[in-house]
């Protein structure tokens, strides 16, 4: 069984900065990546803590991006040509909200990587999310709109409960 959770981390993390883009060149776009796909890789192995659950998602699909589209009031997919949107297929929209959460709450992201340890996927230390965690000025200035809590609110606040629920000590890790 498939268990990598590549695509939807990938998709998730490309969905997040294009909805909330840099504020810069291409250091600023760069850095803004690397924050939204270490938020996305913690929010993802926390959601699919298990083998099983990142196979199972990866067999039936993480559901898309349609709703999210709607929430920030992006293009519709119909649009534009399959292989333009395509990728939007592999957006996981609670790993976006939980993303987003980490992403405006530091304690809530310190909670978050401490809570890996949990699951099945190895997470070296704290340092693989250095940017997520600690950013510094270049972080945040390259990432103004993908850290702003009243801009990401909508979408940080549709599974903030469940990301509570997971964080909770005690938990089982069954998505």
């Amino acid at each position: 069984m498939l268990t990598d959770l590549s695509p939807l981390i990938a998709a998730t993390a490309r969905w997040l900065t294009g909805a909330y883009p840099p504020s810069g060149g291409a250091l600023a776009s760069a850095l803004c990546e690397a924050q939204a796909r270490q938020a996305v890789t913690v929010a993802a192995r926390l959601r699919y803590p298990t083998a099983l659950d990142a196979g199972l998602v990866t067999m039936a699909g993480p559901g898309g991006a349609a709703r999210l589209d709607w929430i920030t009031g992006a293009e519709p997919a119909g649009d534009h040509p399959a292989e333009e949107w395509a990728w939007r297929t592999w957006v996981d929209e609670v790993v976006a909200s939980w993303a987003a959460a980490l992403l405006t709450d530091a304690d809530l992201a310190g909670l978050a990587v401490g809570a890996l340890a949990d699951g099945d996927h190895t997470a070296d230390t704290a340092a693989e999310f250095r940017r997520l965690l600690a950013p510094d000025d270049g972080d945040r200035r390259a990432a103004a709109l993908l850290r702003h809590p009243d801009l990401l609110a909508p979408v940080a606040e549709l599974h903030h409960g469940q990301l509570l629920d997971r964080l909770t000590p005690g938990r089982s890790l069954a998505a």
